[in-house]
């Protein structure tokens, strides 16, 4: 048989033809251990039946398959910039997006995303070749025939029906972001038994108006903890509380923070709290501390998992799994490929550029380097990105990495495959300007709520222009 076609990474759809990936509105995110929340291992394989194929009693552990969409989302970078480059984006804003950046917002509505991808799916029929309901449980080679055995995985009326079939290649498209990293802290898992709903990942993040005139604090500076703290500014008890640790994601830096009716805070420390008082404080590393927190929200990030692939996920180091050959190929075992093992980088064109690489390998069409060849180059990204997230980020430098997929890849032979375009300036120049947009809205919401603030206190309030300079460094 050939390239799986399930949904892998045990996240489930829903059964319909056509799934809308928004989760129902009674939802609630579930956070089942903190301390392996911390420790990066709060998704591990489920038990697999001795004999297959089997039917067992619907397992319910946690899967982490819930959205991270919030009703207002748009995308963070130009539709040009992020659509696949045979296919733009529809021309379709929303009202706020509008509102925002203009009749000619590049932003998108995630519902705009979510339809572009459905027709790119539909247009050739190719849902038909999908298994919905269905997860990836385990992937495993199978030595003495070469070939990989896949366990799958579909519930259905409170039982699980398990089988497993044959594949030549593998090819893992599953994302890094499903499961919430949040830090480790003394005190947090207290404070969010004793108090249930004050302890939130961003990804549980959904409408402002939970929070209006509640005591918050946002952890993250990265993408989440910048627009959940930027949106609730004005809704919030004043001042929001963003722990920022004085970094901040390099495409946006501190603009949004500039709000003046965010207050920005060290790392936290400690937790203290007691139902039978109420009290709920949180102690910070400048030696303050607030009492009555009424919320928690961590835009923390996510922990890299594979599940279903246990041998690899016990190399996963620093939230990174290692031995990926441009960040696509497994160099121990090739027909096992990667698709958007990276980060900060052009979604969704550099997974264009990924997977015909990929199609063009399995096709026989593209021969790769020398493993002493591929170890150079994980060995040289480290020296120059580190060896954590850093290392699977792109930015800043696109261009190389899309042409260096690009050759490798090669033309396509005998007027069949896809053709990949150079990259063109024109590119990086658009996915710049985007972020232009956004921090120029930041900036100018910023002096509204200044001036907004000064009549409201006839000026006796003295509300800054800015904030203490602080370190501008990647987030990843």
């Amino acid at each position: 048989m050939g390239v799986g076609q399930f949904l892998p990474a045990s996240r489930v759809t829903q059964t319909h033809a056509v799934p809308r990936i928004a989760d129902p509105r009674e939802h609630v995110q579930q956070l089942p251990d903190l301390e392996k929340i911390g420790l990066r291992t709060p998704d591990p394989t489920l038990p697999i039946p001795g004999n297959l194929p089997a039917v067992t009693p619907h397992n319910t552990q946690y899967r982490f398959s819930d959205t991270s969409m919030y009703p207002t989302l748009e995308t963070n970078i130009d539709a040009f910039a992020m659509s696949f480059t045979r296919e733009p984006f529809p021309e379709e804003r929303s009202a706020l997006n509008i509102q925002r950046h203009g009749e000619q917002s590049p932003f998108r509505h995630w519902t705009v995303v979510e339809k572009y991808i459905q027709d790119l799916l539909k247009r050739k029929q190719y849902e038909k070749l999908v298994s919905y309901d269905t997860t990836v449980e385990l992937v495993q080679k199978d030595k003495s025939s070469g070939k990989w055995i896949v366990t799958l995985r579909k519930p259905d009326n409170n039982v699980d029906t398990w089988w497993t079939e044959t594949f030549d290649f593998i090819v893992v498209a599953s994302g890094h972001y499903s499961v919430p990293y949040i830090p480790s802290t003394p005190g947090l898992a207290d404070l969010a038994k004793n108090f249930p709903g004050s302890v939130e990942h961003s990804k549980a993040w959904r409408d402002p108006e939970k929070y209006r005139g509640k005591r918050v604090v946002v952890v993250g500076a990265s993408i989440s903890g910048t627009d959940i703290s930027f949106v609730m500014a004005d809704i919030v008890e004043p001042p929001m509380h963003s722990v920022v640790r004085g970094r901040y994601h390099p495409y946006f830096f501190d603009w949004a923070f500039q709000h003046p009716n965010i207050h920005r805070r060290p790392p936290i420390t400690r937790i203290t709290s007691d139902h039978q008082t109420d009290e709920r404080t949180v102690y910070f590393e400048d030696g303050t501390k607030l009492e009555k927190v009424d919320h928690i929200i961590f835009g923390t990030g996510y922990s890299w998992t594979l599940p279903f692939l246990p041998d690899l996920a016990a190399t996963i180091r620093n939230n990174r799994l290692p031995n990926l050959y441009q960040h696509v190929f497994w160099r121990d075992d090739p027909t096992l490929c990667f698709v958007g093992a990276v980060a900060a980088g052009f979604t969704f064109r550099v997974f264009e550029w990924q997977a015909v690489l990929i199609a063009r390998y399995l096709a026989g069409k593209v021969t790769l380097p020398p493993v002493s060849e591929q170890e150079k180059w994980e060995t040289d990204r480290i020296v120059y990105k580190g060896d954590g997230v850093a290392f699977t980020a792109l930015y800043p430098d696109f261009e190389e990495y899309f042409e260096d997929i690009r050759k490798l890849a090669g033309e396509p032979q005998d007027g069949k495959g896809r053709f990949l375009p150079k990259w063109e300036k024109e590119w990086r120049d658009v996915f710049d300007s985007g972020h232009e947009k956004r921090i120029a809205m930041w900036k100018r919401v910023n002096e509204a709520a200044r001036e907004r603030i000064k009549r409201a206190e006839g000026n006796d309030r003295q509300v800054p222009t800015f904030e203490p300079a602080y370190e501008r460094t990647s987030s990843f």
